[in-house]
This record gives structure tokens, C-alpha cells and sequence, in this order.
């Protein structure tokens, strides 16, 4: 429902819509003496908001959720196509297989696959010798990479893999941030999704089970990844989508993978109880009090609080301001003012939002 209200453009929904830099939309709740593990996150997958948190930024050991970095880098950043020769070094990594032999071809897409739904240490390192030449220099780039395209500051690593070291570290806000950006990626997305995958290689003839057991013990799960090494603890890091919302959790150092879990249940339980995802196409065209148009020029996915109604306000600074309880301001976004031209050209934004 659309009125004016002091010359003021007022939406009413049943959201609560959260833009770039907002106020957090997380419940006030505290259930961290039911998780187990040490350190915990659970974000909404679209618009990236931290919906509950315990010791999110306390540097910690990541294990194999380090693999979800590696993925993704590989798949953005090399050609999936390549054929990737395995190494000696890769051949004798120890850990967690999918058994490649020394001078064996592959394909590097078959090695992301290997990496992501078996954990493969020896495909983690013939990914990083392809790409860099050496574990040391894929490091790098995996620092890099998280830094300048995903926007973290509080993780280093070291290997491909995640085997332990003192400086291969990060935090459950990173690795919640890594996997929406890898989320993204609808081939990540495919690969990890999957559940089974037969596997051909010279030294290994099998069928691969994905190592999140999430994918069949919670519906609607999509992803991500595990991980064990003794100093680190139980990892993992989930995502699951129900109707239009998608949520992502990790949780690490969990004293077993049963307790890893159990957190995962939890914190999932809790989010879908409380919160889902809205979303306002790009394109969509306001006008503020004084008939200025404006378009909103990517799309803005928003958490919203059940069965709270809030207010859509355009400023005539060319502000999309949502106004909740008590006249608090809940989320802004810029707009992009129109040219007149092209504004009268183009549909008013109340088609595509009145469907809610």
C-alpha cells in the first residue's frame, strides 16, 4: 500500500530492509551456552548481515573450510579446462585423498570437484603448483585474492588445504564473508551442492561422498564445507536456502563433529524462525516528495524481521530510507538520479513491489 504523507513517498511492508553500512538486524538473543563450539557466526547469504554472533573475530584455525578459498579462486581466476599434471610434492601430501598419482593428466575442474566434495589435500596442492607454480606463491595469491575481492583483514594463509600452521588462521566473520562471495559463483554453487560424483582417476575408482553432512540432514541445505585437523577443531561452514532466504553459518573449534552440527541446527533453527530475505529488482524507479525520479541501480536484497511492518521513504537527497518502530532509521541506500527524459520513459517502481 502506497500513500504520501506530508509530501513524503511511504511504503508499507512487512520487512525489515537493510542496505550497505545499516544497522544490524539481528535479534536480541543469547543461546552461546548451548553451542559448543568456540566460535560462531550466522549471516543472511544476500545481504550479508550478521544475524548472531559469538567471538566472531577471534583468530582461529580454519582446517579444510580453507578449501572453499581455493575453489573459488581456481574457478574464477584459471580456465577449469586446463590439464593439470600431479606433482610429487602433491602425490605425497598427507591427509585427506582422493588419490592422484605423480604425472597423472587431470582436468582442473575434476581436481576443484576432488577438492571441494572429497577434501583432497593432493588436489588442493596440484590446483595451487597449476595456478602458481608453488604452494608458497598460491599462498599469496589466496591473501590477495581474500583481501582486494572479498574485503577481509583478519586471515592469513599459508597452504591450499588447510593442514595446520601458526600463521594459517582467520575468523568466523571472514569465513562468512568468503562464502557469500563464493556463493556468487553458480559453478562453486554446483560443486558444492553435490552430493555424490563417480570419480575416474588412474590411481582411484570410485564414488565420492560430499563431506558436509548438512546437505542431507537439514532441508534446503546448499552447501558449503567441513573440516578437521587436531589444533583447529571441528570447522564448518553451511548454507542453507528456504523459499527466497539463504543463510549462511560457521562455526568453528567444536570439540567433535557431532557438536559441529548440533551448532549448525541451532543457529539455523533460530535464523529461519526469525528472519527472511526480501528483494527489490534493479531498475526499479522512485520519485521523492518534489517528483524527482530516481532508479535504484543494483539490486538490494533485504533481512527483514518477521511480521514487522516498517516504512520505505525517498529522501529528496535521493536516499531510499527505511523507517522502523519508533521512527528509527533501519536502512539507506544511494539512488541514481534519472535524466527527465529517460524518466518519463520509464514504469514506476510500484509494479514489481505491490506482488508482496
Amino acid at each position: 500500500m502506497l500513500r504520501k504523507i506530508g509530501g513524503v513517498l511511504i511504503l508499507y511492508l512487512s520487512l525489515y530492509l537493510i542496505g550497505n553500512g545499516t544497522v544490524n538486524a539481528s535479534v536480541k538473543v543469547d543461546f552461546s551456552e548451548d553451542l559448543f563450539s568456540e566460535a560462531v557466526i550466522l549471516i543472511d547469504g544476500k545481504s550479508g548481515k550478521v544475524l548472531y554472533e559469538k567471538n566472531s573475530e577471534q583468530r582461529m584455525y580454519p582446517a579444510s573450510i580453507t578449501k572453499i578459498i581455493t575453489g573459488i579462486l581456481a574457478i574464477e581466476e584459471a580456465n577449469l579446462s586446463d590439464t593439470v599434471t600431479v606433482s610429487k610434492n602433491a602425490r605425497e601430501v598427507i591427509g585427506t585423498r582422493v588419490y592422484l598419482l605423480e604425472g597423472e593428466e587431470v582436468e582442473l575442474k575434476k581436481l576443484v570437484q576432488g577438492l571441494l566434495i572429497s577434501s583432497g589435500n593432493d588436489a588442493g596442492l596440484a590446483i595451487a603448483e597449476h595456478i602458481s607454480e608453488d604452494e608458497k606463491n598460491f599462498a599469496r595469491k589466496m591473501n590477495q585474492f581474500v583481501r582486494n575481492k572479498v574485503g577481509v583483514e583478519n586471515t592469513n594463509f599459508t597452504n591450499p588445504h588447510g593442514l595446520f600452521d601458526e600463521e594459517h588462521y582467520t575468523t568466523a566473520y571472514d569465513m562468512a564473508k568468503i562464502a557469500k562471495y563464493a556463493m556468487n559463483n553458480d559453478m562453486f554453487r554446483e560443486i558444492v551442492s553435490t552430493k555424490e560424483l563417480s570419480w575416474i582417476g588412474e590411481g582411484w575408482e570410485t564414488t565420492i561422498y560430499n563431506h558436509n553432512r548438512m546437505l542431507w540432514n537439514y532441508e534446503g541445505a546448499t552447501g558449503i564445507k567441513n573440516g578437521y585437523v587436531q589444533k583447529s577443531g571441528y570447522t564448518l561452514v553451511t548454507s542453507v536456502q528456504q523459499g527466497e532466504t539463504e543463510l549462511i553459518a560457521v562455526t568453528l573449534n567444536a570439540p567433535s563433529s557431532k557438536h559441529a552440527y548440533r551448532d549448525m541446527y541451532r543457529l539455523f533453527d533460530y535464523g529461519f524462525d526469525n528472519f527472511e530475505t526480501k528483494h527489490i529488482v534493479k531498475n526499479q524507479v522512485f520519485e521523492d516528495p518534489f517528483g524527482s525520479k530516481y532508479m535504484l541501480a543494483d539490486d538490494l536484497y533485504v533481512t527483514t524481521k518477521k511480521d514487522e511492518a516498517l516504512f520505505l521513504d525517498v529522501s529528496i537527497y535521493g536516499y531510499l530510507k527505511v523507517v522502523g518502530k519508533n521512527n528509527q532509521l533501519v536502512g539507506i541506500r544511494g539512488l541514481q538520479r534519472m535524466e527527465e527524459q529517460y524518466a518519463k520513459r520509464s514504469p514506476r517502481f510500484l509494479a514489481s513491489i505491490d506482488r508482496w
